[in-house]
């Protein structure tokens, strides 16, 4: 395999950053191109940090410039965009479709998204309705693949704290030991171990659209 480009969005949350750690250690990557809103700090010599407005297409298609694979890390919360579902969906399925529409004309092969299990385009939930139609969308894009993780609750540091949340993990990771058979998709999982999945994912000679839950999630690792 040649030296690869990597392009991330979704850098500055708790997996992408994960990501952008891992792929700067991962010499298979000879770069690792960062769009994102604000500058980035890095001193590693094949990142390469691109301050970017999402909401101009002429402008996202000249960051993402030449690359093989876009990792999208991208999402936002309800708290953070202050109850705004618009603004909210402006995030989570406009830069995500944008991105893989204008990668792909730019001549990016692979597109590795991190959505959320149970996304679902007929959920009458919210969050998971728009998880299901980024992921549909992105997926009609005609890349050579598209890998799509499916975690469950993420474990692992948070830079915001979130109100419950730690509380949520707590009981999330005590019923995980319930989560057996075809419930195993629902086990929280460590960021850490989705960014190595991502990563995983995005080196495998196959073609098509593949989804992978808890199990397949950490399948990916081992042949990391």
């Amino acid at each position: 395999m040649h030296e690869l480009t990597a392009i991330v969005i979704g850098a500055t949350g708790q997996t992408g950053e994960l990501l952008v750690e891992k792929l700067l250690q991962d010499h298979a990557f000879q770069k690792v191109r960062v769009l994102a809103r604000r500058a980035i700090s890095s001193t590693n010599p094949r990142s390469e940090n691109v301050i970017v407005n999402f909401s101009c297409q002429a402008e996202v298609k000249k960051a993402i410039g030449n690359g093989d694979i876009i990792f999208s890390c991208i999402g936002t919360t309800m708290k953070s965009v202050k109850g705004d579902k618009q603004l909210y969906r402006s995030i989570d399925y406009d830069i995500n479709v944008n991105c893989a529409k204008l990668g792909y004309e730019n001549g990016v092969s692979r597109f590795v998204l991190m959505s959320a299990i149970g996304a679902n385009v007929a959920s009458s939930n919210f969050y998971l309705k728009l998880k299901g139609e980024t992921e549909e969308a992105v997926a009609s894009v005609p890349f050579e693949s598209v890998h799509i993780m499916q975690p469950s609750m993420l474990l692992g540091k948070r830079k915001e704290r979130r109100t419950g949340e730690s509380l949520a993990k707590a009981i999330s990771k005590a019923a995980s030991l319930l989560l057996v058979g075809a419930l195993q998709k629902y086990k929280p999982i460590e960021s850490a171990i989705v960014a190595d999945a991502m990563i995983a994912a995005s080196k495998l000679s196959v073609k098509g659209v593949h989804r992978y839950t808890y199990p397949e999630i950490n399948d990916l690792v081992s042949l990391k």
